[in-house]
């Protein structure tokens, strides 16, 4: 089976410093493309974090602080890594949830403005969920019966979560072949923000979804209490969320003049 798309659908999984996606940073990222006439390319990059690596990570993945000593900055990659995902959809395993978030925030970090505004993302792990409930390494075994001896391999993960969701089309014929009705598909909820602090009520107006003023309209909040916004922007949350409030405050702002 072929996918059936019309713009290149960028499969892609991180290995990470941890799960903080605010605090912690890519060690190694592996991108499959697929472009719509079924041609493939794959890159993957080692990447220094610029913190260490901790121990208990290290044991999951097998990248130490050593191994990455010399590699090239997330920074000193994201022009080369953006130049590969900014024509396509992006697809992954757990990636709604995490991959894209993390990766992200460093882009935004690097000064790269990323956004999703012309992209669609396939979580392939909502749609595994969703039929049958159970991991990657089940999933591959389940889909297309065979075993993932390098788990953790961003390269290996990558090319398994890929194989998985062709499985997953031939298994599931009310799944259509069409990256935007997967992405419809697995998503989880409707947020503005990869992180799910910021969402959207029943009217489409931008809410909080944490702390005391959840469920509150942003614009609501931002009223009443002015000095939110900027003790949001100085806290530790995710830079994405910060640049999508700054944009719902810049946009209010613009519609009063």
């Amino acid at each position: 089976m072929q996918l059936q798309l019309t713009k290149p659908i960028c499969f892609f999984d991180l290995e990470t410093t941890g799960t903080n996606v605010a605090k912690d940073r890519i060690v190694e990222i592996s991108i499959l493309k697929v472009f719509p006439n079924g041609n493939k390319e794959s890159r993957t990059w080692l990447v220094n974090p610029e913190m260490p690596i901790p121990p208990e990570t290290v044991a999951i993945h097998g990248i130490s602080n050593e191994k990455v000593a010399n590699e090239p900055t997330f920074k000193q990659l994201s022009k080369d890594i953006y130049a590969m995902i900014r024509d396509s959809d992006l697809a992954g395993f757990n990636s709604d949830r995490f991959d894209i978030p993390l990766l992200a925030e460093e882009m935004l970090r690097a000064d790269v403005d990323f956004d999703m505004k012309s992209m669609v993302s396939v979580d392939v792990q909502t749609i595994f969920h969703k039929m049958e409930k159970r991991t990657l390494e089940a999933a591959y075994k389940f889909y297309c019966d065979k075993d993932l001896n390098d788990a953790h391999s961003a390269e290996a993960d990558t090319m398994a979560t890929y194989e998985v969701l062709l499985a997953q089309l031939e298994r599931y014929p009310e799944l259509e072949n069409d990256v935007k009705k997967l992405s419809e598909f697995t998503t989880r909820k409707q947020n503005l923000d990869f992180a799910g602090f910021i969402g959207l009520d029943e009217n489409d107006e931008p809410v909080f979804s944490f702390g005391k003023h959840k469920g509150k309209t942003v614009d609501e909040v931002m009223e009443k209490e002015p000095g939110y916004f900027g003790w949001i922007l100085n806290a530790d949350f995710p830079l994405y969320t910060k640049k999508v409030l700054t944009q719902i405050k810049l946009s209010k702002l613009n519609n009063k003049f």
